[in-house]
């Protein structure tokens, strides 16, 4: 067994397990784990300017790519700092690492004033992790590693913290180092996915509602052969849209906040195949299954069942595997679907139809986004107008190359996930929709982009305000505006600047030419585009909703 120090055996054990980028700003209590990485070269070490971008970073590698993301901060306010990330990564099941210092043991718990410190401060992510740890002693770092990792990669993938005290990291012992592992997924339970499959032959307006946990397990290929094998029309939330091509035949659409196809399909059927989801309408609404209506739910979190809704079938499984398995069952059998090609088709022509008609001006400059994009473009919806109505409007083609925050809504969020997708995913081209707002709030990462040689195109939507608070204050509360306009800076000089490629337009009509003047150059491209305050979704009833 080798001699290492704690600070050695952490990094020797991420490249053991297969990690090749680590995002982190450093500090004196984790200054030990930098020079470990002086001499691996196996990981690069992206330093970011802002904890909460090397989180974000890391959420966003994690996502695109299906590989574990890392973050490493310094404790107390590096951890929390970070820790807006890890909400956003614990709400898209992203399965990300946090490693965060943590001050001498001596001080741990005492309350004497250490730089950095906070009593129990993995308690701060407790409730946005599936599993944390604080490791003592060197010989205990590749174990806890491996664990972390058989966390994320096992059932709902989430993040896992781990800490360690500054003055453990350079203690040296023996040190047994574990090799990676595969681990096995979950299978469903054999009578179940039997059950499920006859009530699937039988239903005559069987529908899939599509999550996110299809992308998290790489379900998509058989997400789309069962739907086409029971003659389903398949609807997505918006985290799991590109569970199947959206110009698949059976999809009839994304859902929103009570729009898209939902609530025109929804009473339409009589079974509902629910995949990786949580089966919650992010909406008030007196929507409720009747009677006639069965569900099957497929989830890898078993405690996910039945949260929201009586269920006739729960099968607590990994994704791809029940699929395969209900394929397995229903092959040679003949469904009783009568759902049409044309009847799908129309149920999604009408959806569209609705959000147009809700949303004219973000449905023309998001078609004019899709239309400029190759297929297999990484699209990054902030949390701005443009990005809630993506969530409706935009077609996705492909699996992980559509990420939005969640139910976690994190403002801020899409500059710095979209530098981490891209380090993911280096051929792929990376596009991130903010509004002015939102990306003032990592706007620094532009260092992090030019210094790294990241390339991706950020759509900066100004409106000079936050927007959707803006909206609010007109509709609901008469008017009355306070707190919510902004003074903002010349965004494409501000790119400029850093070294960075600025953009800025006189009217959204001509974002399609800069969009593709953008996605050819070889650096990070900001594109600032004057808009007017938009009505997001969530604001609006929409037709025919119940």
């Amino acid at each position: 067994m080798p001699q290492l120090t704690a600070a050695q055996a952490l990094v020797k054990s991420l490249v053991r397990e297969g990690v090749e980028v680590v995002f982190g700003l450093p500090g004196v209590q984790i200054m030990d784990i930098y020079d470990a990485f002086h001499n691996e070269p196996g990981i690069r070490l992206i330093t970011t300017r802002h904890e909460q971008g090397a989180a974000y970073m890391a959420d966003g590698y994690a996502r695109s790519t299906g590989k574990p993301g890392v973050c490493l901060v310094v404790p107390g306010p590096g951890l929390q700092n970070a820790s807006a990330g890890i909400g956003t990564a614990y709400a898209t099941s992203s399965p990300v690492m946090l490693i965060a210092g943590e001050v001498a043991t001596g001080d741990r718990g005492k309350d004497r004033g250490a730089t950095h410190e906070i009593i129990d401060q993995l308690d701060i992510v407790k409730n946005v992790t599936k599993w944390r740890k604080t490791i003592f002693d060197a010989k205990d770092v590749p174990g806890s590693v491996h664990e972390a990792m058989r966390q994320m990669k096992t059932g709902r993938p989430r993040p896992v913290a781990l800490e360690l005290p500054s003055d453990v990291l350079p203690k040296s012992a023996n040190v047994e180092l574990m090799e990676r592992e595969e681990f096995p997924r979950q299978k469903g339970d054999p009578k179940a996915i039997k059950e499920a499959a006859q009530l699937l032959l039988k239903a005559k307006r069987p529908l899939i509602w599509a999550g996110g946990g299809v992308n998290a397990s790489g379900a998509n290929s058989e997400l789309s052969q069962l739907a086409s094998a029971i003659g389903a029309v398949v609807i997505t939330t918006a985290e799991g849209k590109g569970a199947v091509p959206e110009n698949s035949p059976q999809w009839a659409g994304s859902f929103y906040y009570s729009h898209g196809p939902a609530h025109n399909v929804m009473p339409m059927c009589d079974v509902v195949l629910a995949v990786g989801t949580r089966l919650h309408f992010l909406a008030p609404t007196n929507w409720t299954f009747k009677p006639h209506q069965s569900i099957i739910h497929i989830d890898a979190d078993p405690a996910e069942l039945g949260r929201n809704w009586p269920e006739k079938v729960s099968i607590a499984a990994d994704a791809k595997l029940a699929l395969q398995a209900l394929l397995s069952e229903l092959k040679g059998k003949k469904s009783a679907s009568e759902w049409t090609a044309k009847e799908i088709a129309q149920q999604k022509a009408k959806a569209d139809d609705e959000v147009k008609q809700l949303a004219p001006n973000q449905v023309e400059i998001i078609k004019t986004i899709r239309q400029e994009l190759p297929d297999n473009t990484v699209y990054i919806s902030g949390i701005a107008s443009l990005g809630y109505w993506s969530n409706l409007a935009y077609e996705v083609r492909a699996p992980r190359s559509y990420l939005n925050a969640s139910y976690f809504a994190t403002l801020g969020y899409a500059f710095p996930t979209a530098l981490g997708a891209k380090v993911g995913n280096p051929n792929k081209p990376v596009v991130a929709v903010s509004g002015d707002g939102g990306f003032m709030y990592c706007l620094s990462e532009l260092a992090t982009a030019v210094q790294e040689g990241i390339n991706v195109t950020v759509l900066v939507f100004n409106d000079q305000a936050l927007g959707a608070s803006l909206r609010d204050q007109q509709v609901r509360y008469k008017g009355r505006v306070i707190g919510t306009k902004l003074h903002t800076p010349d965004f494409a000089a501000v790119a400029r600047d850093f070294g960075a490629n600025g953009v800025k337009l006189g009217h959204y009509r001509e974002l399609g030419p800069a969009l593709k003047q953008a996605l050819k150059s070889d650096k990070t491209t900001v594109v600032e585009i004057p808009i007017e305050s938009w009505t997001p979704p969530f604001q609006l009833q929409p037709p025919g909703a119940v």
